[in-house]
C-alpha cells in the first residue's frame, strides 16, 4: 500500500487529491491498483493550515523537537517557528496496518470487569508455554469487535489486529487448535463466571435481577445423525426451518438490560415445556430465592408449571395461546377498555389469583388485516385460475389446491372448498369455493389482539404490558448470537466441543 496524489490544475491553481492505494496482482501477471481510502485535497493555499507537527527525539540531546512535514514537490514553503522537513511521498509505504483503537478498548473493558482477577487463578500456562489468559483475551476481543469463527480468527483477523502488541505475545496464541482448546477450558467455570459478572454488572451498571426474561432457540448441524445415544444432536422442531438436520436447543435467561444470567444446551428433540423447571431450580440455587418475575413466551410454560410457581410464590408474565381466548371471550366482551398508549388499549380480567390482560394494538391490527387481505386476494385469484382449467383430472386438481393452500397460509381456513366426487368430471359446476363469512368475522375480531397471563395482581395494566414488551430483548439477543457470531450452523462435530463452542 502507498499514498497516491492526483494533481489537477483549475483557474491557475494546482489542486492535490490524496488517497491510499493498494497494488494487487491478478490473473495473467497484471497488477491493478485499488483505492482503499480517500484522504481529500491539500493545495498550496492550504499549506499553512495543514501543517502536521510531529515530535522527534534527537539522538544527541535526547530532547523532543517538533517538525513540520510537507511533500517534496512543494516549492514555496510557509514561514514557521519549527523546522520544516520535506517528505518523498512516492516512497512512503503502509506496512502491516493493524486495528488498534477497538482492540485497546476491548482490553480496557476486560480490565473494568476485573476478568484478569477472575481468570488468572483458573487459567494457567500449559506445559508448552501457552498462556491461556492471553488466548482468552484474544477470543473475547474478536467476539466484541468482529465476530466470526475461530478459524477466521486464526487465518485473518489476528494479523489485522493489534492484540499481539497489546498483550505482548506471539502469534501462537491464535493457532487453530489453541483457540479450540481454550474454549474447552472455559466450560467448567461457567457458573462461577456468571456469578462474577452478575456482581460486576450490579456494581457498574446498577443492574437489577427482579425481572428475568427466558426464551429458547435452536441451531443445527450439517452432518450425519449421531450414533451414540448420549449425544445431544437430535432431530426436532427446527426454528431455522431445517427439519432435515440434527440440532440442539439453547435456553437463555437474561435481564431487561440485556445481561445474560445463564444458558443451557438441551438435546435437539427437547420439548419447550420441559426446560422451564430446570432453569427455575438453577437460577434459584445459584443466585438465591427472591421475588423474581419470569417473562416467557406462550409455548414455554405448562399449566402444571404455572401452578407450581404460584405455590412456591414465584411470579410470571406469559403470553397465552388463542385457544384460551375462546374460553374467555364472553367474559372479556363486557369489560371496559383502558388506554395505555395512543394506539394501544387493554382490558383486565381477574380470576382465581390471576389476571388476564387483553391487548389491542392499532399498528398490529392494520398490519395483520392488510396481510390477511393480501393473502385472500391472492388465494381467490389462484382458485379462479384453477377453476378455469379445462380437462383436468381430480388428482391434478388436488395437487394444485395443495400448492395454493401452502401459499395462502392461515387464509385457507377462511374459504370453503367443494370438491367433485371421485368419479365426476372436474368443471366449474362441480368444483366451487366461497368465503366463510362467520369465520371471517371471528378472525376480524381477533386481529391485532393478544392475551397475556400473570399472577402480578394489583398492578397497573399499562406497566404489565410494558414489561411484556421487554421480551424483544431476549429475541434480539438470539438474532445477534445466531447471525453475528455465526453459530448457525455449528461446524464442530465432536460432542464434547459443541457446548464449549456455544
Amino acid at each position: 500500500m502507498y499514498l497516491r496524489v492526483r494533481k489537477r490544475k483549475k483557474n491557475g491553481k494546482v489542486h492535490r487529491y490524496w488517497s491510499i492505494v493498494e497494488s494487487r496482482r491478478v490473473l495473467g501477471g497484471r497488477v491493478i491498483q485499488k483505492q482503499l481510502l480517500y484522504l481529500g485535497e491539500l493545495n498550496d493555499v492550504q499549506h499553512a493550515g495543514w501543517v502536521q507537527a510531529i515530535e522527534t527525539l534527537q539522538p544527541v540531546t535526547k530532547k523532543a523537537q517538533q517538525l513540520a512535514l510537507f511533500p517534496d514537490d512543494v516549492r514555496e514553503l510557509p514561514t514557521l517557528d519549527v523546522p520544516i522537513v520535506q517528505i518523498r511521498i512516492d516512497q512512503i509505504r503502509l506496512m502491516r496496518p493493524r486495528q488498534w483503537g477497538a482492540c485497546w478498548l476491548a482490553c480496557r473493558l476486560w480490565d473494568t470487569l476485573q476478568l484478569d482477577t477472575f481468570w488468572r487463578q483458573r487459567l494457567g500456562i500449559s506445559r508448552k508455554g501457552t498462556d491461556w489468559l492471553c488466548v482468552l483475551k484474544t477470543l473475547v476481543a474478536y467476539r466484541l469487535i468482529d465476530p466470526g469463527s475461530e478459524f477466521r480468527l486464526h487465518r485473518q483477523w489476528f494479523d489485522q489486529s493489534a492484540m499481539s502488541d497489546l498483550l505482548n505475545t506471539s502469534p501462537s496464541v491464535a493457532a487453530k487448535n489453541t483457540l479450540y482448546r481454550c474454549l474447552d477450558h472455559l466450560l467448567e467455570h461457567r457458573e462461577a463466571l456468571f456469578s462474577h459478572l452478575t456482581t460486576q454488572w450490579r456494581n457498574l451498571f446498577n443492574a437489577s435481577y427482579d425481572l428475568l426474561l427466558y426464551d429458547l432457540t435452536s441451531t443445527y448441524f450439517e452432518c450425519d445423525p449421531p450414533e451414540p445415544s448420549e449425544s445431544k444432536k437430535r432431530f426436532g422442531y427446527s426454528r431455522d426451518r431445517r427439519p432435515e438436520c440434527v440440532q440442539v436447543v439453547i435456553g437463555l435467561v437474561m435481564t431487561p438490560q440485556g445481561f445474560p444470567l445463564g444458558y443451557e444446551i438441551f438435546p435437539g428433540n427437547t420439548r419447550d415445556t420441559s426446560t422451564l423447571r430446570t432453569f427455575l431450580d438453577r437460577i434459584e440455587s445459584q443466585y438465591g430465592k427472591m421475588d423474581r418475575v419470569w417473562l416467557m413466551d406462550r409455548g414455554i410454560p405448562t399449566e402444571d408449571t404455572l401452578e407450581q410457581m404460584r405455590t412456591e410464590g414465584a411470579f410470571y408474565l406469559v403470553g397465552t395461546p388463542k385457544g384460551r381466548l375462546t374460553k374467555l371471550e364472553k367474559q372479556l366482551l363486557h369489560l371496559p377498555w383502558h388506554q395505555v398508549r395512543e394506539q394501544v388499549r387493554v382490558k383486565l380480567l381477574e380470576t382465581e389469583g390471576e389476571f388476564y390482560l387483553y391487548v389491542e394494538s392499532g399498528d398490529r391490527l392494520s398490519k395483520e388485516r392488510s396481510m390477511r387481505r393480501r393473502r385472500l386476494k391472492r388465494l381467490f385469484t389462484r382458485l379462479k385460475e384453477i377453476q378455469a382449467i379445462e380437462r383436468q383430472r381430480r388428482d391434478e386438481l388436488l395437487l394444485r389446491l395443495g400448492a395454493a393452500r401452502k401459499m395462502a397460509g392461515r387464509a385457507w381456513s377462511l374459504v370453503e372448498i367443494h370438491l367433485p366426487d371421485p368419479n365426476a368430471r372436474v368443471s366449474a359446476e362441480t368444483f366451487t369455493f366461497q368465503l366463510n363469512r362467520d369465520k371471517l368475522r371471528r378472525c376480524r375480531r381477533r386481529e391485532g389482539r393478544y392475551l397475556l397471563r400473570s399472577n402480578l395482581t394489583g398492578q397497573d395494566p399499562s406497566h404489565v404490558w410494558q414489561k411484556y414488551l421487554l421480551l424483544i430483548h431476549v429475541e434480539q439477543a438470539f438474532k445477534e448470537l445466531k447471525g453475528d457470531l455465526s453459530v448457525r450452523p455449528i461446524y464442530h462435530q465432536k460432542d464434547h466441543r459443541i457446548e464449549a463452542h456455544i
